[in-house]
């Protein structure tokens, strides 16, 4: 479908870009939550979305999710899925922070640390909702183009083959 458009180096170094900020944020939110797990169940627990006994599964698995999706991004390693992961983990954080903001609910969103109830939450939901969009485009289109330079899933799925032409006229010029 994209086939194309994916072998233009361009989008690869993109991809690269988008794997690498995705990835990056995702570790440093999960890592900060890591040594603090109890405070993560609370941060979830403040979004009143979950049945109660879920919150400390969920609390407990996130900041490990984020931390182990980030490093796949920024290391490229099984990309695609690991895009896709990322993108679904931006999703939630959409529902969570949306869900919070449509029932009147004024909470840090945890993010980063911290989490639970905040005179000023509400005010700042338009803006993690847009960053969450910027990091969800971001997994989608990781998932979508999921080559690019530096990424261990070119050395370790290497098929044999000779690599792609880096663009349009490579391609001419390898037709002559």
């Amino acid at each position: 479908m994209f086939g194309n458009l994916a072998a233009r180096p361009w989008v690869r170094w993109l991809t690269f870009a988008a794997r690498q900020i995705i990835g990056f944020v995702l570790i440093v939110a999960g890592a900060i939550k890591l040594p603090w797990p109890e405070a993560s169940v609370l941060a979830v627990r403040a979004y009143q979305l979950l049945p109660f006994d879920l919150t400390r599964p969920v609390g407990y698995a996130l900041p490990v999710i984020e931390v182990v999706v980030g490093l796949l991004l920024v290391l490229g390693l099984f990309t695609r899925l690991a895009g896709w992961l990322g993108a679904l983990t931006m999703v939630a954080f959409i529902i969570g922070i949306s869900w919070v903001w449509a029932h009147g609910i004024s909470i840090d969103c945890g993010c980063f640390g911290g989490g639970g109830e905040t005179e000023n939450g509400i005010a700042q939901y338009p803006w993690e909702i847009a960053r969450d969009v910027g990091l969800l485009a971001c997994g989608v289109w990781a998932g979508l183009f999921p080559r690019s330079p530096l990424a261990l899933d070119n050395w370790l799925f290497a098929s044999g083959q000779p690599p792609e032409p880096a663009d349009d006229d490579e391609l001419e010029e390898s037709r002559a």
